[in-house]
């Protein structure tokens, strides 16, 4: 992963395996390994968020001299995520099948398509705009 845009798309992946494996657990009722499962999937996300918010996104929009184009946007999306996350949690709390299962589809789709903007505009965009791509990934890695 030598560039900003393949360690990026794989901490979506990785996120997405847990996520998806939360959904499972929930499936199928074992409500322990859903708790675990979304505790790790809730702690990855975050730091991914974080990543993109305190060190991506800035450098970003230094190099391009503007705060109000994509990155604006994926902030207000991460927003979104982040009330949903709240929303699940408590459904996970009540061990309420229905409702979690509701709210991680509309999540996922969520996070579809927020990750396909990122992969396929921001992170190529970024890769090509930062004037030290190389030192903005060792930071990213280092985050």
């Amino acid at each position: 992963m030598n560039s900003i845009p393949e360690h990026m798309t794989h901490d979506h992946r990785r996120c997405d395996e847990i996520f998806s494996a939360t959904e499972t657990a929930v499936g199928q009722a074992d409500w322990p390994t859903a708790t675990t499962l979304w505790q790790q999937f809730y702690q990855l996300i975050e730091q991914h968020f974080n990543t993109e918010e305190q060190l991506l996104f800035p450098a970003f929009e230094q190099a391009t001299g503007s705060s109000s184009g994509p990155t604006s946007v994926m902030r207000m999306e991460h927003q979104q995520m982040r009330q949903l996350f709240e929303q699940i949690k408590g459904a996970l709390t009540q061990q309420d099948t229905d409702r979690v299962l509701g709210q991680t589809e509309t999540l996922m789709i969520l996070m579809q398509q927020h990750n396909m903007k990122e992969e396929q505009i921001l992170y190529p965009m970024s890769q090509q705009v930062l004037p030290d791509a190389a030192a903005t990934l060792q930071l990213i890695k280092a985050g």
